[in-house]
């Protein structure tokens, strides 16, 4: 017969392993990001004007590490709240966790091509970084709504309301870029003033779900 003790810590063991795996993909990723920003090689004779304009030609590509490189941090710690509720996992958990860690390695990709062409006005790279985040945005919500769904008791004492709070945060970037990408099609200029109103707006609805359920707790139940 099984030792119950011994099944709990090995339970445990496992489920903190793909937490590391996780963790070390987000790492990785965001690491690859800012490979992409390379020292410009000036012709010699150097000059300051020769610097400032190697400067300018990297702006679409800091411009693209820094929105991937918060949306990546955004994603990790979402990814860090949802396992924090998380007391065991099976099979399934563990593939929708890959899958939604595929869309994770993808973004130093999509990032590099978006930032290399988003000023030139194509719209190719922009329909390749949105459909990214929102394979992204889709996958966190499915990993959350399984990961919750009370017929899986893969967590404990978890309020209805957290869920539905939750799942609605999970769409809300994707919405953001779908946004930004109609925008783009027809006045790309003000498009890259969209993803910068993200966390603006998580900050809204997390003070309208707050004052909703003021008497009722966002975050995890003591198990």
């Amino acid at each position: 017969m099984a030792d119950p003790v011994y099944n709990e810590i090995k339970q445990e063991f496992q489920l903190e392993r793909m937490i590391f795996f996780s963790d070390a993909v987000f790492a990785i990723a965001i690491t690859l990001l800012i490979i992409e920003l390379k020292v410009p090689e000036i012709f010699r004779p150097i000059t300051e004007d020769k610097l400032l304009d190697s400067l300018d030609l990297l702006i679409p590509r800091f411009i693209g590490f820094i929105v991937s490189f918060f949306l990546i941090g955004l994603y990790w710690t979402i990814h860090h709240s949802i396992f924090g509720y998380v007391i065991k996992y099976n099979t399934r958990l563990l593939w929708i966790n890959l899958l939604f860690l595929f869309g994770i390695v993808l973004m130093p990709f999509s990032t590099s091509f978006f930032s290399e062409y988003f000023l030139e006005l194509k719209k190719t790279p922009v329909v390749i970084y949105t459909i990214n985040i929102c394979y992204l945005g889709l996958m966190n919500y499915f990993l959350w709504r399984y990961i919750t769904s009370p017929k899986h008791l893969l967590t404990e004492k978890l309020p209805a309301h957290l869920r539905t709070y939750r799942s609605f945060r999970a769409i809300i970037v994707p919405v953001i870029f779908i946004c930004m990408l109609t925008l783009y099609l027809f006045s790309p200029q003000y498009a890259i003033f969209i993803p910068p109103l993200i966390p603006l707006i998580m900050y809204l609805i997390s003070i309208i779900y707050k004052r909703k359920y003021k008497d009722q707790p966002l975050r995890k139940s003591g198990n």
